[in-house]
């Protein structure tokens, strides 16, 4: 339930009160007293205080040597009171603080009962804490019941400690312009929560094609061991791209980046034959990892060239599926990349002209092209089957029913996905306004504050887990009712290759 609107804010010192004040106006702060006693005592008071969310404020101590005065270290968890308590907002909060300019780290923030100087500072860096300060373990089981964040802004350091009088002085007032921003950014939090419903596209995030193409550079680590190369991004996807390369896939532009003799992973996206027989010329042992509809898009373009037909290849010009269809017949093809272009294409013969597609376009769009070109050359022919690949297309229907009842959508995906993007233009053609966002660092809670009725989707290319950790982020700004859409069940599997199985 509601306890009212606004920002609470919990700060120990009438200095912090000070900076939070000049920063957040409005708030109702909470002069909590420094140390464990007053913090437990002011953590009864917290509780009663009206206001939507909760922030615990102050000064801190670095402890770690990257950190320097003025710096903002928001916590992940706080320790010190009983078991370490996790600080659901810290993701959510971190960014808005970044995008206002802040230098923010993220990270255990440790309370103990003392100032700590020395070996004791020592001791506590060596856990794993970026900042101590004495209060925020007590006051943090005041918060419960709302969204709230630990947020701390960093006066001394292991090479200033509070010893020092200048430093002490320098650090301070750092640390009080620091606050006082921190103030600003938590009351546009505030702003944004409130109750809403999050709806679920269905079916939504990594289709058969990325599943098997992870799991090839999965299965050829396990049996290869590493390093792994993998030529571009095996998918275009920034976590899928950092988690194999934290267990040993390396990432090259081309196969001349690759050691001779050594073994290279081809992307979902495909590659033109010159590559294939770079390769070949580097004595490379080539697992192909190109997602069987794409390499569908190959095989129709050598027959139409074969067959001596113009091909209209619609699609994006730089793409690595459109390069590597490009270079299976370059003389007979044309890129076309909007209606514009389809007015202006010539052919060499315009009764025998054919099209292709880009297996991740807009379904809408790419129709507009394909009947513009269907004006100029009426016998126009296609592919035996739609070149859109199914979940392209049902990640697009589901998108469509998703903005009918949705005040906004965030649709997950990285900015170099194709398919993530097209979800963003077919929300906004179907008039609701749409995010591109890799993960809950991207979310401007400003987008969302006067939005109920929240729609989640993910391109093709994004693993479910992220937008589970979105959504459940998200409860940082407020309780949240989650609902899934119906949808169509995706059921299409695709075998790996054959030196892979078994």
């Amino acid at each position: 339930m509601s306890r009212g609107n606004g920002l609470v804010v919990a700060a120990p010192l009438r200095f912090e009160a000070l900076a939070v004040r000049r920063g957040a106006p409005g708030a109702r702060i909470v002069r909590t007293g420094v140390g464990r006693r007053r913090a437990r005592r002011a953590a009864g008071r917290l509780g009663h205080v009206p206001g939507n969310v909760v922030a615990v404020t102050g000064f801190a101590g670095a402890l770690s040597p990257d950190l320097e005065p003025g710096d903002v270290v928001v916590a992940t968890e706080v320790r010190g009171a009983d078991e370490p308590v996790e600080c659901a907002a810290a993701e959510l909060v971190a960014s808005m603080l970044r995008r206002a300019g802040l230098r923010v780290h993220t990270g255990p923030i440790v309370s103990v009962p003392r100032l700590v100087v020395g070996e004791e500072r020592a001791r506590l860096a060596a856990t794993g804490a970026l900042a101590v300060d004495m209060e925020s373990a007590w006051l943090a089981r005041g918060c419960s019941g709302r969204p709230w964040a630990v947020v701390r802004t960093v006066v001394d350091t292991p090479h200033r400690d509070l010893h020092r009088p200048l430093a002490t002085m320098v650090g301070g007032l750092r640390g009080y312009r620091a606050l006082a921003r921190v103030a600003k950014a938590l009351g546009q939090w505030s702003e944004a929560t409130g109750e809403r419903r999050v709806v679920l596209a269905n079916p939504r995030a990594s289709c058969a094609g990325v599943e098997r193409a992870i799991e090839v550079v999965e299965r050829a680590l396990e049996r290869y061991g590493a390093p792994l190369y993998v030529r571009r991004q095996i998918v275009h996807n920034t976590h899928v791209v950092r988690d194999l390369e934290e267990r040993g896939a390396v990432f090259v532009d081309e196969v001349s980046d690759v050691p001779s003799g050594a073994r290279v992973v081809f992307s979902a996206h495909g590659v033109s034959p010159a590559v294939r027989r770079a390769a070949q010329g580097r004595d490379l042992e080539v697992v192909d990892a190109t997602c069987p509809l794409v390499g569908k898009v190959h095989a129709e373009a050598r027959r139409f060239s074969g067959a001596g037909y113009t091909i209209m290849l619609i699609g994006h010009e730089g793409h690595d599926e459109i390069e590597g269809t490009l270079g299976e017949a370059a003389e007979s093809i044309r890129l076309v990349e909007d209606i514009h272009e389809a007015r202006e294409v010539e052919a060499e013969d315009p009764d025998r002209v054919a099209y292709l597609t880009q297996t991740t376009l807009a379904v809408d769009e790419t129709s507009e092209i394909v009947e513009t070109l269907r004006e100029r050359f009426p016998g126009l022919v296609g592919p035996r089957t739609d070149d859109i690949c199914y979940a392209t297309q049902n990640r697009q229907d589901a998108v469509r029913a998703l903005a009918k009842d949705c005040d906004a959508i965030l649709v997950v995906g990285s900015s170099n996905s194709s398919n993530s993007l097209r979800l963003v233009e077919v929300a906004e053609r179907a008039g609701c306004r749409a995010h591109l966002v890799d993960g809950i660092d991207d979310v401007d809670p400003a987008w969302l504050a006067t939005a109920r009725t929240v729609g989640v989707t993910a391109g093709a290319s994004a693993p479910e887990r992220v937008v589970q950790d979105l959504v459940s982020s998200l409860e940082a700004l407020g309780p949240l009712e989650v609902i899934e859409n119906d949808g169509v069940a995706e059921t299409v599997r695709f075998g790996l290759p054959t030196e892979l199985k078994g």
